[in-house]
């Protein structure tokens, strides 16, 4: 709920801001702008939010809290508004549109603060009402560089003004801190009860996803933990070896093992040899890949605790701007479309930036080859899939850092995607860092035989290749 033209006059009544000096001017994301301003003998923050159903502004006691990077229009706020005095401050009407005149040398500039739900904007403009800059550019109405921004000669004619009231507020003092407190609490966007709970579904969809990746690796791991009855069914086959038939499907006989009958699947192509041949290379597989399992499960709960960690520290958080500012970092990191740098528009085939992690994506043998000769090196992770031609996939390695599960699954999903399998809607990947594919002489561009690879299965999931295309990046 934004304030209406009523809360808004008791504000400015309270403020007292004529005569006040704009010492700093801070912009913490693209909708809030605080001004920290000294006078009547005290400092003072006073708080601009443009937040759809949220637009107000009011003293506030929280803390300041910087962008990440500097943002275009507090940066030209602090050239021209840093040390000028406010001269009067007054609404506009009742058409919540707040104007302070401010003076700083022998320049006066005129500072809107439009706080329409549908049109929330800053402007600043000279004298005349030409437009020095604002802090939502819109080409449409004029409110860019050298436009015309000079409302008090356009507003419509003032409402009924019985229409609106001020607000009844819980809790002590005045009207703006019985605001801030609520705003604070749960009155907007950024209110501390709706960002945690947007803390709790940003967390608890990648949560879920790892608890299901885990889930089925752990199926996995029981599956390879039974890895012994193979080696069994190849010693049974070698030992039974003058009584099976070309040709037979089953094999019955007793288990030396257990002494318990048994009946063991054949392959009628094959002979007994190779038949017991392909039970233990099931075995030996299973083995290696019992240890590579583990080792993902240790890494996935690591990773899942990380997260858990995570989100309690968010939600002890207590000043709204601050977890507003944390979670805009975190949001961009997992499902954020990240913007395209000139390495990433230089870069071939396709890019995705997922929780500060580079995965690409070579689509055919010509990016394939362009990647592995001038974009990845030794320690960064190639993947591909089994038995079926495709992209290959690499992840690019962080100094310190060792691959998430999440990451190495968002990795296996591209590769299954872009390969010739994805119609399968499962396969297998082996995988391996760049340092050990060797190219082959002569052979096709791009064409590398892998040693030291390892094994992965991947199951195609929907919801998270939707949510790698979020993250992708445009060229």
């Amino acid at each position: 709920m934004s304030l209406n033209w009523r809360e808004i006059d008791l504000i400015l009544g309270e403020l007292d801001l004529p005569g006040s000096r704009i010492q700093r001017v801070v912009q913490s994301s693209y909708d809030v702008l605080i001004l920290e301003l000294y006078g009547k003998g005290r400092t003072r923050r006073l708080l601009i939010a443009l937040s759809p159903g949220a637009c107000r502004l009011h003293e506030t006691s929280r803390g300041l809290v910087k962008s990440e990077k500097p943002l275009r229009f507090a940066e030209f706020c602090k050239s021209r508004l840093i040390n000028g005095y406010i001269e009067d401050a007054i609404q506009l009407g009742d058409n919540r549109i707040v104007r302070f005149t401010i003076r700083q040398g022998k320049n006066r500039f005129r500072f809107y603060i439009r706080l329409w739900s549908n049109a929330a904007n800053v402007i600043v403009t000279d004298e005349e009402g030409t437009v020095l800059d604002a802090m939502r550019r819109s080409p449409r109405r004029g409110e860019i560089t050298g436009g015309r921004y000079a409302p008090e000669g356009e507003l419509p004619a003032e409402g009924a003004k019985g229409e609106y009231h001020i607000r009844e507020l819980p809790g002590p003092g005045s009207f703006n801190e019985r605001i801030d407190a609520w705003y604070a609490e749960r009155g907007s966007a950024l209110s501390l009860e709706a960002l945690r709970e947007q803390a709790r579904r940003i967390f608890e969809g990648s949560m879920g996803r790892l608890q299901s990746s885990l889930e089925r690796l752990r199926n996995k791991e029981a599956d390879y933990a039974s890895a012994d009855r193979f080696r069994e069914y190849g010693d049974i086959i070698m030992a039974n070896i003058g009584v099976i038939r070309q040709g037979d499907s089953w094999l019955e006989t007793d288990n030396f093992y257990t002494g318990e009958r048994i009946r063991i699947k054949l392959d009628p192509e094959k002979n007994p040899a190779a038949q017991a041949e392909q039970y233990y290379g099931q075995y030996r597989k299973a083995k290696n890949g019992l240890t590579e399992v583990r080792e993902e499960i240790a890494a996935g709960e690591r990773e899942l605790a990380e997260l858990n960690a995570a989100l309690e520290d968010l939600l002890r958080e207590t000043n709204p701007l601050v977890l507003h500012k944390r979670l805009r970092t975190r949001g961009s990191r997992v499902s954020g479309a990240v913007n395209a740098s000139s390495a990433d528009r230089k870069r071939p085939g396709l890019s995705f930036r997922r929780k500060d992690w580079l995965i690409i994506v070579g689509r055919d043998a010509a990016e394939n080859d362009a990647l592995l000769r001038n974009q990845v090196k030794g320690r960064d992770l190639w993947l591909h899939v089994r038995d079926y031609p495709g992209s290959y996939v690499f992840i690019k390695q962080r100094s310190g850092k060792t691959i998430p599960l999440d990451i190495l699954l968002d990795a296996g999903n591209l590769a299954l995607f872009y390969s010739k399998g994805r119609g399968n809607g499962e396969g297998d990947l082996f995988y391996t860092p760049v340092k050990f594919l060797r190219r082959v002489r002569g052979g096709p561009k791009g064409l590398v035989i892998p040693t030291q690879e390892k094994n992965l299965h991947i199951r195609m999931d929907k919801e998270r290749l939707k949510e790698l295309e979020r993250c992708r990046i445009e060229k």
